[in-house]
């Protein structure tokens, strides 16, 4: 298993995290971890590409099996990084990134002490408010419960590598891919490169 070649992406629900990610896909190569989750499939979310949707039975079963390397209970429903995820994807070669909460970034981080954590936050909360109010269709207490676990995620800024405050996306994908621009000229990525150089060199 790779173990220096993961980024973890956390952020609140209406930081927009989801986009800068997709924007980051969009220019690179890169690997995707796909979560396991027990909540219903949305929309046109197709089952092995955005989530792996599994029974609450079945999901408890890996947690006994000790499949995941972090899960939690979200909303009422449980989501998860499997070792199997983990391992297929970031032996391939390619930076694997893995889009999930504070909770699963702390125990990805003690199980992968090399791995960037990256923190997208809102400008503000009544800001996060406006556009969780604009795109959910959710009555008032949803919208509170959201909000009070959104404050309660960003006061545990600490454990992350780098903050990206997004006020404006374009400005806030400039940052989040100047990071990502560093992270993939760490040695382990230029070192043959580097080692072919030098043997030419010699030669």
């Amino acid at each position: 298993m790779n173990k220096k070649n993961i980024i973890v992406i956390s952020g609140p629900s209406g930081s927009g995290k989801s986009s800068l990610i997709e924007k980051l896909f969009n220019k690179y190569k890169l690997n995707f971890s796909i979560s396991h989750t027990t909540r219903a499939i949305r929309g046109k979310e197709e089952n092995g590409i955005d989530y792996h949707f599994v029974s609450k039975n079945t999901f408890e079963t890996m947690i006994e099996q000790n499949e995941f390397a972090e899960w939690a209970k979200v909303y009422l429903n449980y989501y998860g990084t499997s070792w199997e995820e983990i391992k297929n994807k970031s032996d391939k070669g390619d930076i694997l990134i893995l889009d999930i909460d504070i909770q699963g970034a702390k125990k990805i981080k003690e199980k992968f002490n090399e791995a960037v954590l990256i923190l997208i936050s809102p400008p503000s909360l009544s800001e996060l408010e406006k556009r969780l109010i604009n795109r959910e269709k959710r009555n008032d207490n949803d919208i509170k419960t959201r909000l009070k676990i959104a404050l309660s995620e960003l006061e545990e800024f600490q454990i992350y590598d780098y903050i990206i405050i997004n006020d404006d996306l374009d400005k806030s994908f400039e940052k989040l891919d100047t990071i990502f621009s560093a992270f993939k000229n760490r040695t382990q990525f230029i070192s043959n490169e580097l080692l072919e150089i030098t043997k030419n060199w010699n030669n």
